[in-house]
């Protein structure tokens, strides 16, 4: 059991370990038990979710001030509040690609669970490759702060999504020419054998839910351009970065049938978003001109905390008289 001692990334496999089995046992949990047959989560039960999964993500936290210290356990924590607020505006693309394929409540929870299991292999790979390239050439962190400033900039003055965006993705009309992809859907079934109008002959089909999963796959990874070079401004630990990132976006997945009902509430979410994208992207330069290393991690999290509440209050007062929801 000597291997369990050795680093891998700077941190000891165990922990490793550790990590890695409790986010397949989650989802084993999800998969297996609590979700075993399709049906419609309501927005009760998903803030319980959502609230279990934060509990889990934040316990995981304090276990790393346990094992590794206060500045790895902050900076833990601002990268999961820093995830969890980004990959919010995710959800918005989400209820989009939903909606675009008429994907029923009972069968969207299905795609998302099978989406972490990619988010988990793609995160890993494209964390490990930015950590490497981090290690050997340190300048890098500049460019990710400069994209990340110009990130928030482009959201602050970028219009809203539409369905169209969906409709007319290259990579959708791509999929639709050269796989051959049911009229309707097949309950939960992402691919289905039936008789084919041309042939007569049986032939394998991809159904709507399979196109939605790979659009959903797609978002995430395109998400991940943003996310993962703004965990990176606040650290450089691939263990830190690679756990805020996934138990964030476990989270996410069971808080998106709440906030799918209520996207029209968060009216200044974007801009609360952009702020913590400028600030983050920011405080690299700003930690050179002070001559200091870096931000005091808890110093990054107040002030990234306050712009999210900000936002988010700022949303529900304005809104606070409409009563539109999304079914």
């Amino acid at each position: 059991m000597d291997f369990l001692l050795i680093d891998f990334l700077g941190t000891p496999t165990w922990m490793w370990a550790v990590f890695i089995s409790l986010v397949l046992g989650l989802l084993a949990l999800d998969l297996g038990v609590l979700h075993k047959n399709s049906k419609e989560i309501g927005i009760r039960e998903s803030m319980l979710m959502s609230t279990f999964y934060i509990g889990i993500g934040l316990a995981f936290g304090g276990w790393i001030w346990y094992q590794s210290g206060q500045q790895s356990a902050m900076e833990y924590v601002t990268g999961f509040v820093v995830e969890k607020s980004l990959a919010m505006d995710n959800i918005f693309i989400i209820a989009m690609i939903f909606s675009y394929f008429a994907i029923p409540r009972q069968y969207q929870h299905r795609v998302l669970l099978w989406g972490i299991l990619g988010v988990i292999v793609l995160r890993g790979i494209m964390i490990a490759a930015g950590a490497a390239i981090v290690e050997n050439f340190h300048w890098v962190l500049y460019i990710f702060a400069a994209f990340l400033v110009f990130t928030g900039l482009k959201m602050l003055f970028s219009s809203d999504h539409d369905e169209n965006d969906i409709g007319n993705n290259k990579i959708l009309k791509f999929l639709r020419r050269h796989l051959p992809v049911t009229n309707a859907l097949h309950g939960e079934k992402f691919i289905v054998k039936e008789v084919d109008e041309k042939t007569g002959k049986l032939k394998t089909f991809v159904t709507p839910l399979f196109l939605a999963l790979i659009m959903v796959e797609i978002a995430d990874l395109i998400f991940a351009v943003d996310s993962i070079p703004a965990i990176f401004a606040i650290t450089t630990d691939p263990f830190i970065v690679y756990t805020s990132n996934i138990f964030a976006i476990l989270g996410l997945r069971a808080l998106y049938f709440a906030l799918a009902a209520l996207i029209h509430r968060f009216a200044y979410l974007k801009y609360a978003l952009a702020a913590v994208l400028v600030f983050v992207g920011s405080k690299i330069f700003l930690a050179d001109m002070l001559g200091i290393a870096k931000i005091p991690p808890a110093l990054s999290l107040g002030v990234t905390v306050a712009i999210l509440v900000t936002g988010v209050v700022g949303s529900l007062l304005a809104t606070r008289n409409e009563t539109k929801t999304i079914e």
